[in-house]
Formats: C-alpha cells, structure tokens, sequence
C-alpha cells in the first residue's frame, strides 16, 4: 500500500508532529507499505526530495510570505497530483486545507486526518474552531492526539493516541527483542538536577517553571537547571540556566537528570520511561485538560502555581521514597506504549472506508 502524509514540517525539524509522522512512517514501511512525505522546505538548505529511512520526501518551497504560502503549495500540489492519484492512503496532520482543492477533484479518494494539537491562543478562536470541523466533515476518519480534543473542538475520534516510545534495548538483550531496557530510579546527589524539555513559549508552562525556580532559590534548593528547547522566551531561560535549543536525542540530557518539567505528550512519555519524575504545568484551562484527561496524569505532578510545584519538588526531594511508587508504575505503563501500536491505530482506520 502506498501512503501520502502531508504535515507542515518534518525532519529535520524538531518537533512533536515531525516526531510522530517520522516513527509512524518508519514502522509502516518496515511492514512492507511506501510511503511518502509532502512537507514545506523550512530550509532553503534542504533536498527538493530525498528519501531517508526508506521514507521518501518532497518538501515544497513555500517562500518568505505567509500570506501567499497556501497558494504555493496548492500550485505545488496541482502540478504533482499524480502524487494523490498513486496513493492508495492520503492523510493530513492538521494540514488539511492543502487538501481542499483536491477533495473536489477527487471525491473518492479516501483521505484522512490527524490532530495533533491547539492553537497557543486560548480560548481557541471561531476560525480554529470552523477549520477542525471543516476537516473533520471532509474526512473519512481522523484519529485525536488527546481526549482533550473532543472536548474542546468538538471532534469525534475513530481514535485516540498520546504517541509512542522508542524502544531503548539493553545491551544484554538479543537485537529484535521488543523489551525496553530496565532503568533504575536516578539517586539524588545535594544538588538537583532539572531539565525543561519543550518549546520556550507562555503556553507550555515555562512562565511557572521559572518561577518555581526563583522559589526554590529562595529556599536555598540547590539545583542545576537546562534546557532542552528553543522559542521567543529564551532569554528568560537563558537568565536561569543552560538552554542547549532543540536536540534530536533526548537520551544523554533525560539519563544525568533528576526531574523532569515538561507540559507536551511525547517529553512526558520520554521521562517515564527513564523513571524520572514529570513536573507539568498549565495556565490555562484547555492545557489542564490535555495534561490532566490524559491515562498517565495520576504518575506525574499537574499544577498551575509555582509556589505548589515548588513546594513538591522540595517534598520530593526529601520524601522521594513515596513518589518512587509512582514512578515505577508509570514507567510500567508506558513501557508499553510502543510506536507499532500507534501504527495499528492507522491501519485499522484506513480499513474502515
């Protein structure tokens, strides 16, 4: 079966879509599908098409303006819709007005969607709203990164999935096992060691996370901070601790930390399966939602005030028998959170229709 995923950036960006799309894509072609990616050229760098992991992509030169972007890449589209035409699967992450055109060109070819995540504007506005539905109604099927998404769009899921993780092998193991390494519960030394994974924006909770520090400053806590992540409020992390941008492999930075603060799906799952403890904050009542509606929030901290996350973080640092519990069960849990069963998801929609 050939496959055609549209989404708006892809690797070698970083991300949680480019993240989700890449595994997805690799664990579908090691089933025996093609499948191919369409993504904007985010680098004027970057290959027109190359194929990396046996997954061949196409990246679309989208120019500087945002306003004629959508114009270009319908042109883009129209000029290589065989492309649409060969594929067996078309499927959109939450790009699926570049499909609009070509929906009316050819009505019965089966196209679906993902939806990945909101709008950093809270509460979502009219238009985000209107264009879910749109997407929603044009589609054969979707599949909802979040229950949250439901509530707060109104979507109805074929299904729902939180991603998946990367099975870490133990050097002991037979190459192939599917078991994931057994990790051990990091012993603290004096110093904390607390690492930020996420974009640096307002709405991943970065605001409280930095205050929460200057709390625990205050308390004489004594505490490395970095950063792993980028954005417009870098500067402010900057002033706390080391921020090393946005990197592609988390192992190292999560291995040589004490906690974890991270407010995304894919961090989240990442931490717990090195046993670390998650600290995840919200500003607003739609992230609460998505952190507290999703099945791991009963192993991890949710709070909205830097005084009570650093009013956990000391307790647990001194009492880090009794969170210990929660740690190995949601490492338990999330073990077995596998890319090959998020694939699943997606083939079993297809064969819906």
């Amino acid at each position: 079966m050939t496959i055609l995923f549209l989404t708006r950036l892809f690797y070698p960006h970083i991300g949680g879509v480019e993240k989700h799309v890449m595994e997805v894509s690799r664990q579908l072609v090691q089933r025996g599908h093609k499948v191919i990616v369409l993504t904007e050229q985010h680098q004027e760098n970057l290959k027109g098409k190359e194929i990396i992991n046996s997954v061949v992509i196409y990246r679309i030169p989208v120019g500087k303006s945002e306003w004629l972007k959508k114009f270009r890449i319908w042109r883009w589209l129209f000029i290589h819709q065989y492309l649409i035409v060969k594929a067996d699967v078309v499927h959109y992450h939450d790009v699926f007005f570049w499909h609009l055109p070509f929906r009316f060109l050819f009505p019965k070819k089966p196209a679906y969607t993902t939806f990945h995540g909101y709008e950093a504007q809270f509460p979502p506005s009219k238009k985000a709203f209107l264009v879910r539905k749109l997407s929603e109604k044009l589609s054969k099927g979707n599949i909802c990164v979040g229950d949250y998404i439901k509530k707060w769009y109104g979507t109805k899921p074929n299904y729902v999935t939180y991603g998946g993780i990367e099975i870490i092998q133990n050097s002991r193991q037979r190459r192939g096992s599917p078991k994931a390494a057994e990790f051990k519960i990091q012993k603290y030394n004096s110093k904390l060691k607390i690492l930020f994974i996420g974009r640096l924006e307002n709405d991943t909770g970065l605001l409280i996370y930095l205050e929460a520090l200057k709390i625990l400053r205050k308390k004489e806590v004594d505490f490395e901070f970095e950063v792993c992540g980028d954005g417009s409020l870098r500067k402010l992390a900057e002033g706390e601790g080391r921020v090393h941008g946005f990197v592609p492999n988390l192992k190292t930075y999560l291995s040589r930390s004490d906690l974890i603060f991270s407010s995304s799906y894919l961090s989240i799952l990442q931490a717990m399966l090195f046993k670390r403890p998650v600290f995840a904050a919200y500003n607003n009542p739609l992230k609460e939602d998505y952190l507290k509606m999703a099945p791991f929030a009963r192993w991890i901290v949710i709070e909205n005030s830097a005084i009570r996350i650093a009013r956990k973080i000391i307790y647990h640092k001194y009492n880090k028998d009794k969170y210990n519990v929660l740690v190995e069960e949601g490492y338990n849990w999330v073990k077995a959170q596998r890319w090959d069963n998020v694939v699943s998801l997606y083939l079993k929609l297809w064969k819906m229709n």
